[in-house]
């Protein structure tokens, strides 16, 4: 009997991330140490807890630097941790990025290069080309993280005005082996797309990235126009046989520990996927239809029941508020079950940063809006101008984790009793 549904929901948050923190899984994906200089490179806002990792498992006969976001970072002996901002990146992810690729020039064959990929990379790791500006760089990311732009859409185009990503970095390290543990953020765990896969060959071309900017009306340079017109900027296809990459945490781990967690409560449990990736209004309707069938009896899977899902829903931004698409997220949905008694829900990034702010997500009951409505709060101008934070943290219902050092993409769970 679950008496409480929203601290139901935050203990299985807590669950379902606690199976994917790295520190718990990596000890299984190490590669055997070779007889050379064992380096340890990475980016990302888990790439503090694998280094810890790291450490934990080779000891300290090793170098290595990594860069994660600001708060992110975890004590290490011999790993450099660098500390930089997300989602816009700044200059310390130029220096990290500079950093990183000089030591990994410095490998020669015999040497391994184990390289620490998750989530947030692209941003923290900045190595704009030499005829490009940062901040014209730091334009560019702004105007396509507010346009509604997919993360595969925006990593191609950061693949193509980097040194550093879409593979360059595996060709910076030589003859040297290079293997890459991977945590998986994005829909389908494309490792190319992945943190703009540093050592991943890139699929996606020049001409791509233009049209993507196009597509966006995102204004470039003349400088940036001609390059990717010529194909100058262009990323390597293929990589040498000494490059692998393995993707050992995804969003899928994060519904393996919720399901364990709904059966030793004895409830149903319905995962519908990770594949999510349309704006937030879409996906909210993709769930109502199924949550209503379920809660009128008309479903094969009945009340009780916990229904799961992922991926990462998207925001046109067009407001100057606190949100992201989970607070989105929670309160389409609402507007849309319009009280339906029964139903409780919770959508969280799994990193603990949604978005704008630094909340991680919401919760949703049957009387969230009857309350916010008592309170003056207008649920359309929240949405209008991106403010949802605001909306949830006056109803309480703001959920703040702060840094969860782990990141396999957005995480909703319904409760429909």
């Amino acid at each position: 009997m679950i008496t409480d549904p929203k601290a139901f929901l935050l203990r299985l948050f807590e669950h379902s991330l606690a199976a994917v923190d790295p520190r718990r899984v990596l000890d299984r994906h190490w590669p055997a140490r070779k007889l050379g200089r064992l380096i340890v490179l990475g980016a990302g806002k888990a790439a503090g807890a694998m280094a810890q990792a790291a450490e934990a498992f080779y000891g300290t006969d090793l170098e290595g630097i990594v860069v994660t976001r600001d708060g992110y970072g975890q004590p290490t002996q011999k790993i450099e941790i660098i500390e930089a901002s997300h989602p816009l990146p700044d200059h310390r992810g130029v220096v990290a990025a500079e950093r990183i690729l000089a030591l990994a020039k410095s490998a020669r064959a015999g040497d391994l290069v184990v390289c620490l990929w998750s989530g947030g990379a692209s941003a923290l790791m900045v190595a704009p080309p030499q005829s490009m500006g940062f901040t014209e760089k730091q334009n560019i990311n702004a105007v396509l993280l507010r346009s509604g732009a997919t993360i595969g859409e925006i990593n191609c185009v950061r693949k193509h005005l980097s040194m550093i990503k879409g593979g360059r970095l595996a060709q910076a390290c030589g003859s040297a082996d290079v293997v890459s543990l991977i945590m998986s953020d994005v829909v389908g765990d494309d490792p190319s797309i992945i943190a703009s896969g540093p050592t991943v060959a890139d699929p996606t071309t020049c001409t791509d990235a233009l049209l993507i900017l196009q597509r966006h009306r995102v204004p470039v340079s003349f400088e940036v126009q001609r390059n990717l017109e010529s194909g100058a900027w262009e990323s390597p296809k293929t990589l040498g046989r000494n490059v692998r990459n393995k993707i050992v945490l995804r969003p899928k781990d994060c519904f393996y520990a919720a399901a364990a967690f709904a059966e030793s409560t004895g409830i149903a449990f319905l995962d519908l996927g990770d594949h999510f990736d349309g704006f937030v209004s879409e996906v909210a309707v993709q769930h109502v239809s199924r949550i209503r069938a379920i809660a009128a009896g008309r479903d094969v899977i009945k009340s009780p029941c916990l229904v799961v899902s992922g991926g990462e829903a998207l925001v046109r931004v067009a407001g100057q508020g606190r949100g992201g698409p989970n607070s989105e997220f929670i309160l389409s949905l609402g507007q849309q079950l319009q009280g339906q008694e029964g139903v409780f829900a919770l959508a969280c990034d799994s990193d603990g940063s949604d978005g704008k702010g630094h909340h991680a997500g919401a919760f949703l009951g049957p009387d969230s809006l009857t309350r916010a409505q008592a309170m003056g709060l207008d649920p359309f101008q929240a949405q209008d101008q991106n403010d949802t934070a605001t909306f949830f943290e006056a109803l309480g219902d703001l959920i703040v984790t702060g840094p969860t050092y782990t990141n396999v993409n957005d995480f909703r769970a319904i409760l429909v009793l």
